[in-house]
């Protein structure tokens, strides 16, 4: 009888491969999920991966099994209550599905949830999207710093110490003092040799041991040898960017459509981490007048009254001459708003826009959340996205379109 025994090392990363292998399979699914996802994070929540869940019915598989060997033959009952393609409903509660009650976790006994790491999430989040106009990208040079190799150095820590170059040195430094000793023990040992009187030989045996002693007193390894790894901090090119969320914050704008804004916003903070290390977020809320203000106010505070846009966009141009100089940042501008603006505040805008705004930002765009007909600074943002690509502009007008709107915006453009 043979016997095969699998003596091949275990793969440490088997369920690596295995993960990578089940989002590779269940990818239409699994970037679903994400999308839908979204709506709950924060706009710089960006530390953690997310847990996600997939109906289980989206996960069958087809599978082989043995059958019944021989001819069979079968009677099958009818119905009188379904036909072909017919949906079965579910039991009622206590019956015999498996289903029960509904979960306080947003998940049931028919969803399997698992969490995708920060960088699966990105991944399968902005797969196909790129950044347009990266060409002239600036660098921050004073900001990050990486360890690099700087040689050797005789002080450290235990756990830099570099054994290959200390037991070089211990080496050199025992052949240069124990050499002249084993050359002086050679000689006694010849004069041993070739004397014949025996007080003689005495004192040359008491001086060979003596010899020995001074060669063994020479230390395998002494402090004098350690050398440890040396490090030093180097500047590294770090990219940074600001992101500036500027939002309508006027009567005519309800909770739901900030809703929608403030998922749009995550979504292009998300993919702005993508290409730069260090972001700053900043945000201005109008109406008549613009107020930077933290996230909370900036979401959910409460204003009447009309509103005037251009007060937002000298405000914007006034916190980037202060703090965000174009040579260091990267500058994205995020405009949402409801489409209400003064009729003689538009052309103010346009102008603002082509001649102050955009050739500071890297990407403008203008997000119209609204189900009516576009109004005059929609009109006059088309005008002057004709002739400048730094400006995009679209509507969005429920929240099932914004995915959609982002992708259509960020898309990988045919090289």
């Amino acid at each position: 009888m043979t016997q095969f025994i699998d003596r091949r090392p275990v793969n440490k990363n088997k369920s690596a491969v295995n993960r990578e292998r089940f989002i590779r399979r269940y990818r239409k699914q699994i970037k679903k999920a994400v999308s839908d996802a979204i709506s709950h994070r924060k706009v710089t929540d960006v530390d953690s991966g997310e847990k996600i869940s997939i109906p289980s019915k989206d996960l069958h598989e087809p599978f082989f099994h043995h059958g019944r060997e021989g001819k069979n033959t079968r009677v099958l009952p009818g119905n009188k209550e379904f036909m072909p393609g017919d949906t079965i409903a579910r039991p009622p509660q206590g019956g015999g599905g498996s289903g029960g009650q509904a979960s306080n976790q947003g998940e049931g006994e028919d969803d399997f949830s698992f969490t995708l790491s920060r960088d699966e999430y990105l991944d399968l989040l902005f797969e196909d999207l790129e950044l347009p106009n990266l060409e002239k990208t600036k660098l921050n040079k004073l900001q990050k710093f990486k360890k690099v190799r700087a040689g050797f150095t005789s002080d450290g820590v235990p756990s830099n110490i570099n054994i290959v170059r200390s037991l070089q040195k211990s080496l050199a430094r025992r052949i240069a003092m124990q050499s002249g000793l084993k050359s002086q023990l050679e000689g006694l040992e010849k004069d041993l040799e070739n004397e014949t009187n025996e007080q003689a030989k005495q004192q040359i045996v008491e001086e060979i041991e003596e010899v020995k002693r001074r060669i063994a007193k020479v230390p395998f390894l002494d402090t004098y040898d350690l050398r440890y790894n040396n490090y030093r901090k180097d500047p590294v090119p770090t990219s940074q960017a600001v992101m500036f969320c500027v939002m309508d914050v006027s009567g005519s704008m309800d909770q739901n459509t900030k809703d929608i804004a403030k998922r749009f916003y995550t979504l292009l903070y998300l993919f702005l981490t993508k290409t730069y290390k260090n972001i700053e977020v900043v945000f201005i809320r109008h109406h008549t007048i613009a107020k930077e203000v933290d996230e909370e106010e900036f979401f959910y505070s409460r204003e009447t009254g009309g509103t005037i846009v251009s007060s937002a966009l000298h405000l914007t141009l006034d916190v980037i001459k202060e703090r965000f100089n174009p040579s260091d940042w990267n500058i994205y501008v995020c405009q949402a708003s409801d489409g209400d603006n003064w009729h003689d505040d538009s052309p103010k805008c346009q102008d603002l826009l082509a001649n102050a705004l955009l050739p500071q930002t890297q990407l403008y765009t203008y997000i119209e959340i609204t189900k009516r007909e576009p109004q005059s600074l929609w009109h006059h943002y088309t005008d002057l996205a004709k002739s400048n690509n730094r400006l995009v502009l679209e509507r969005i007008e429920d929240h099932s379109a914004i995915f959609s709107t982002f992708h259509k915006i960020f898309k990988k453009k045919p090289k």
